[in-house]
């Protein structure tokens, strides 16, 4: 008989909304439960497929969580699973390593939560059938800097061996290191298949060694963009094993670029915004689109978008209610002006332009202040939106950047504005 499992990671349950962008106290609410729904569909699906066991490869939680309802309603879809039969094996990660819920929580024994000294657990199953080992190590600390593949257990012989394990692999961009190793490291343990997570972003390595990366089954900000999902793995009796894709998003962050070139009329920029979003809808499966809209190109209008951004949100966001199920969580602005004529460039306006750009900005003491200010704000933002301003060195100048470019053009569109430009 055929062994079944849901292999999924990175859920990051009841996660703190991240992004400041999400100023609506309705798309808020929508994200702000994504991740729950979207583990609510994760037990859906593994009650629909009849699967054997739901393995969890790390970051359940989003961090020391210390809330009841979360642990109710961990609980509660636990219990679910096992009237079903359904085991289930968890290993923490990096994010839930310390959770007092993980450590306090009294789950059915269906479940198994592997400690942090390494363990193999045979799968109970009916006589005769195809032997299944788990093998799981979860992180005794929120840092794993060194590999753990060392510590696991070797194969059992004559089973079929899966192995459960956080890791950032080789390292992957926007991911710190953490339980460091490489797929030929995987491939030379004798496993049959390896669970793995944290790494957002899905990856799928078939073979004598079955190696996934499911990603996380709900994207929480726009830069966890695109569908998400959960593994569905069937282990054959003949050991050949089929993986598949399933999707469990419940709301889809998604870029969305405007090509403005040559529009010189509001109505029509407005018409260019919602033909985007519409076609954007039609492709994305996902409950809930959520969108980022992003203008750019040469458009007499450049200097009106920025100085009227909030009617254009506004009317933006008219277009996306006629579209249904269709959000905006921000509305961004890269347009410039058609080229400026010789006759034009002795305009003070103008001039101011490019004064700004190409000396101001780049300016030692403008500099020092930009850095002064923007680090004041850090500091006063929550923890879990300090990464909007740059997770490291490089991504902070890079942020400063588009920051004193931004604001740049800005004064200008304001002060076309003071000067009567429409």
């Amino acid at each position: 008989m055929p062994f079944r499992f849901i292999h999924a990671a990175d859920i990051h349950l009841d996660s703190p909304l991240r992004s400041l962008a999400l100023r609506n106290p309705d798309l808020a609410a929508l994200v702000g439960t994504a991740t729950r729904r979207a583990f609510v569909r994760i037990i859906d699906l593994c009650l629909e497929e009849q699967v054997d066991a739901l393995v969890l490869a790390g970051d359940l939680y989003d961090g020391d969580q210390t809330s009841m309802k979360t642990a109710r309603f961990l609980g509660e879809q636990m219990q679910r699973l096992a009237l079903a039969g359904i085991g289930v094996f968890i290993v923490r990660g990096n994010h839930d390593a310390l959770s007092k819920i993980t450590k306090e929580l009294t789950f059915p024994d269906t479940v198994k939560i592997f400690a942090s000294r390494a363990e193999a657990v045979p799968v109970g199953r009916a006589p005769g059938c195809l032997p299944i080992v788990m093998h799981g190590l979860s992180f005794a600390q929120p840092h794993a800097p060194e590999s753990l593949l060392a510590k696991y257990k070797p194969p059992v012989e004559g089973a079929v061996n899966i192995g459960v394990m956080h890791t950032s692999l080789a390292g992957a961009p926007g991911h710190d290191p953490y339980a460091p190793c490489s797929l030929a490291d995987l491939q030379a343990t004798g496993f049959r298949y390896w669970a793995l997570g944290h790494v957002h972003k899905r990856s799928v390595v078939e073979g004598s060694c079955s190696i996934v990366m499911p990603g996380m089954p709900q994207g929480r900000d726009i830069n966890e963009a695109g569908a998400k999902s959960v593994t569905l793995v069937t282990i054959a009796d003949d050991r050949s094993i089929h993986i598949e894709d399933r999707a469990t998003g419940i709301a889809q962050f998604a870029r969305v670029p405007v090509d403005a070139t040559g529009i010189e009329e509001w109505r029509d920029l407005v018409a260019a915004v919602g033909q985007a979003l519409e076609q954007e809808r039609s492709r994305v499966d996902a409950e809930h689109l959520v969108a980022r809209v992003e203008i750019n190109g040469r458009t007499p209008l450049a200097w009106r978008m920025r100085r009227d951004l909030d009617l254009l949100k506004t009317e933006a966001d008219a277009r996306a209610s006629l579209i249904g199920a269709c959000w905006i969580e921000k509305l961004d602005v890269g347009a410039a002006p058609p080229p400026v004529s010789a006759v034009s460039t002795t305009d003070p306006l103008h001039e101011l332009h490019q004064l700004i750009q190409e000396e101001i900005i780049r300016s030692d003491s403008f500099q020092a202040d930009l850095i002064a200010i923007v680090e004041e704000l850090r500091a006063q933002l929550p923890p879990e939106c300090r990464d909007a301003l740059g997770s490291d060195e490089g991504a902070f100048k890079a942020v400063l950047a588009h920051l004193a470019r931004e604001g740049a053009e800005d004064v200008i569109a304001r002060l076309h504005a003071a000067g009567g430009d429409a």
